[in-house]
């Protein structure tokens, strides 16, 4: 191990980064008493995955693109769940079939892990930076340029077909795309 004069470290070194500003803003500790899986995350996480999932294909067909990230995301929901944090009630209710087990809408005051799960949920929504699928390029190029009708059932089982079928094809490098492939 090198010494570094202005690094401090302890002896459990394995959990220090050696990134100075992840040092700064992260801890190196967990508090396992913070609640995670909440219906705030639920709640905000399903929002801004559907929301993102909609909206951007949806902006991709102006003339000037516009796109929403993860950022905007991020800044969006941190005051949202706070604001869930300070209205929802502390009531805590008992499900039936789950035994003694309780469920509360507002466990506590709103958390870190709370808002990266919801940054996760918003990047599975996101499609991969603000672009759908090609062949939802296809089926609309279909009914708008042929002026054939898919119905709905059809084109959602090609886009889903499509997907699984490359997606689970190995590529030898990640610069190939499906026009590459094809």
């Amino acid at each position: 191990m090198r010494s570094d004069p202005e690094r401090v470290v302890d002896e459990d070194d394995d959990e220090v980064s050696p990134i100075e500003e992840v040092r700064l803003t992260v801890s190196n500790t967990d508090d396992p008493t913070q609640p995670l899986w909440t219906f705030r995350t639920w709640f905000l996480g399903l929002l801004s995955c559907s929301l993102l999932s909609f909206l951007n294909p949806i902006l991709t067909y102006r003339s000037a693109t516009l796109v929403v990230n993860q950022i905007s995301n991020l800044v969006i929901t941190f005051p949202l769940g706070h604001f869930m944090a300070a209205v929802l009630p502390t009531t805590k209710f008992t499900i039936p079939g789950f035994g003694s087990r309780s469920f509360s809408f507002n466990p506590g005051p709103f958390n870190m892990k709370e808002h990266v799960l919801i940054a996760m949920f918003a990047n599975a929504g996101s499609a991969f930076g603000a672009r759908s699928p090609f062949v939802v390029y296809m089926v609309n190029i279909i009914k708008v340029f042929y002026k054939r009708n898919i119905s709905f059932t059809t084109s959602w089982l090609l886009i889903l077909t499509t997907q699984v079928l490359f997606s689970s094809l190995p590529l030898p490098s990640s610069s190939y795309t499906l026009i590459n492939f094809i």
